[in-house]
């Protein structure tokens, strides 16, 4: 075999092999960007708007938003259904003054769940 002919075809096994044993980058998770109310901050009541941006698509059909009040009670909340495909909103209504946490779950255009937790202080002005 031609010196130049096995050289090529080293080369072209290299190439097939490198194909082969790529690693293909991983898909993030869903990263919580923004939120409204922000992380441990004091927002005044009784209505508060709540909104979660995400660095990746959300399935807003499978994702969930709990409201846990002041005495440990769960509701949840319902998501809008008219936001980008970043973001869950809603919409916490008569809340009284107190400590509350935001639970969310997210499902990622990644296929995986992601799930956070908001803690934040509801003030009557």
């Amino acid at each position: 075999m031609q010196p130049a002919r096995r050289s090529l075809r080293a080369f072209l096994l290299l190439v097939a092999v490198a194909v082969f044993f790529k690693v293909a980058p991983a898909a993030a998770h869903a990263v919580l960007l923004e939120s409204n109310p922000p992380l441990k901050s004091a927002v005044s009541g009784p209505h508060v708007s709540i909104k979660l941006r995400f660095n990746v698509r959300i399935d807003a059909l499978r994702s969930r938003l709990t409201l846990i009040h002041p005495d440990g009670s769960a509701q949840a909340l319902e998501i809008a259904k008219e936001t980008p495909a970043d973001t869950v909103s809603s919409e916490a209504t008569g809340l009284s003054a107190g400590a509350y946490r935001l639970r969310w779950q997210v499902l990622a255009s990644d296929g995986h769940i992601t799930r956070g937790e908001i803690p934040f202080t509801v003030t009557l002005s």
